[in-house]
């Protein structure tokens, strides 16, 4: 019943584990009351989902570095979900949109659950990796875009993106000058810190030094927004209440949406950390964890939850080693939730806005986009059209368009196969060369090739003639 790291782990990591486990809580801590205004949630929320979604998952995973919590996909793709429920006519911020962003993670912990059961971490291959860094992009680039307002002290506007970008455009004239300088402050701060002492968290230097600066100069009184009163105390703990079963089944469309997005990201997560520490994962033990966090969630009042990227890159670079950096964050998160959210009063909205609109920046892959483009355009355009779609119409038809675009892609390359010679360079990463005359892969891969089904009187010393000579030996799919 113990947790697959748990097996391997040293004492000699403790230490390590818990120094990264605080500095990891000093990155998060602003880092989830930033994405409460993604999942249009109080601020509370952001904090109860490093509280015991991060536990349970620790106690049942096989990843030894994923770090579970809020992430700014997930509540986007739900918040955008919950918005386009036109019978259930929610307002943001509201305790029945609460109930509902609780039931949402109730209802992806049981999908989840359904998944482990029958073997579906296949699922998180339906979206491939451009088609992945496409969404997460056109992600971005809503979140950041949704910040604008806030930054400037101007009223957030209703409608579509284009609507919305046209409303901010239009009432520059309106900005409220000291909420710019506190989200300019926190920029400033944040980058600054990154780029000169990367080690020192810039986003919770930006919210202790602009609240203190918000509190002595009694900013609220100049027409700065700050975030008020958070109530302090245990996260509640129950059913969302108010619901029928129907009602459950209304945000089953946004739960699925969920599920794929949650196992996609999860598993390239901790597959990616996995392999730099030559660390073994479980996909289908980390769903059971995965499903534990979000009913977790659900239970405690607050979102759904995810794999986060940003934060276990933290983790990573703070030499944590296992989850116990986890659940070291996850003890201070509960401390602070109970005794001393009433310092976060006076902290202007602008200040959040700045970190959310950071994160949403982050997101923006332009490099991976570049790089897909000189391997393969087609893939770069089916990446582009993922991405304005997830910010232009919706992130939920987004998700849907990714599946069925991966699908299809792969459904091409089946029909229509390249070949390619296979080598290697000095580092071991694959290199795939057009298929010429007498070109010849290298024998060590070829007698892969033949191990794994090609015709066994292969020999592979041979050289290519004609296409039709190779197909014999060398017809592969180009890779993924």
């Amino acid at each position: 019943m113990l947790p697959e790291w748990t097996q391997r782990y040293s004492r000699k990591y403790l230490a390590k584990d818990m120094v990264a486990g605080a500095t990891l809580a000093a990155v998060a801590i602003p880092e989830v009351l930033g994405y409460t205004s993604i999942s249009q949630t109080p601020l509370a929320t952001g904090l109860y989902t490093i509280i015991f979604p991060t536990m349970v998952f620790a106690l049942f995973c096989s990843s030894r570095m994923l770090v579970v919590g809020a992430d700014s996909a997930t509540a986007a793709l739900m918040a955008a979900g919950l918005l386009g429920l036109t019978s259930a006519n929610l307002t943001p911020y509201s305790k029945e949109w609460v109930a509902y962003t609780s039931m949402v993670a109730l209802v992806t912990a049981v999908l989840l659950l359904i998944a482990r059961v029958l073997n579906l971490g296949f699922l998180g291959d339906f979206l491939s990796a451009s088609v992945l860094i496409g969404f997460l992009t056109g992600i971005g680039i809503q979140v950041f875009t949704g910040q604008i307002p806030d930054l400037l002290g101007i009223p957030k506007a209703t409608g579509n993106w284009f609507e919305q970008q046209r409303a901010w455009i239009t009432s520059l004239g309106d900005i409220q000058w000291p909420a710019a300088a506190f989200a300019g402050a926190t920029i400033l701060i944040i980058v600054g810190f990154k780029k000169l002492v990367p080690r020192v968290p810039g986003a919770l230097i930006a919210v202790v030094v602009l609240t203190g600066i918000s509190a002595a100069t009694d900013a609220a009184s100049h027409g700065v927004a700050v975030v008020g009163a958070v109530p302090a105390g245990f996260p509640p703990v129950g059913l969302p209440q108010g619901f029928s079963l129907s009602e459950a089944f209304s945000v089953l469309g946004i739960a699925v949406s969920c599920l794929v997005l949650i196992i996609a990201q999860s598993a390239a997560t901790g597959r990616s950390f996995a392999m730099k520490h030559g660390d073994k994962v479980d996909i289908n033990r980390d769903i059971v964890g995965l499903s534990g966090a979000n009913l977790a969630a659900g239970f405690t009042g607050t979102f759904v939850v995810n794999g986060s990227p940003t934060k276990t890159q933290i983790l990573e670079e703070q030499r944590g080693r296992s989850q116990v950096a986890n659940l070291t964050m996850s003890i201070i998160a509960l401390v602070f939730t109970l005794f001393f959210t009433s310092s976060l009063a006076n902290m202007p909205k602008a200040v959040l806005a700045g970190i959310v609109f950071l994160i949403g920046v982050g997101l923006i892959d332009a490099l991976g986009l570049r790089a897909i483009y000189r391997k393969r355009q087609s893939e770069y355009w089916i990446a582009l059209m993922t991405c304005v779609v997830v910010f232009a119409i919706g992130v939920e038809q987004g998700i849907i368009l990714a599946i069925v675009v991966s699908l299809l892609d792969i459904i091409r390359r089946q029909y229509h196969p390249a070949s390619f010679v296979v080598s290697e360079t000095a580092d071991g990463h694959p290199v795939y060369s057009e298929a010429e005359a007498g070109a010849q892969s290298e024998p060590v891969l070829q007698q892969s090739l033949i191990t794994y089904g090609y015709p066994k009187h292969f020999d592979p010393a041979m050289t290519f003639g004609t296409l039709e000579e190779a197909i014999a030996g060398f017809r592969t799919s180009a890779p993924s």
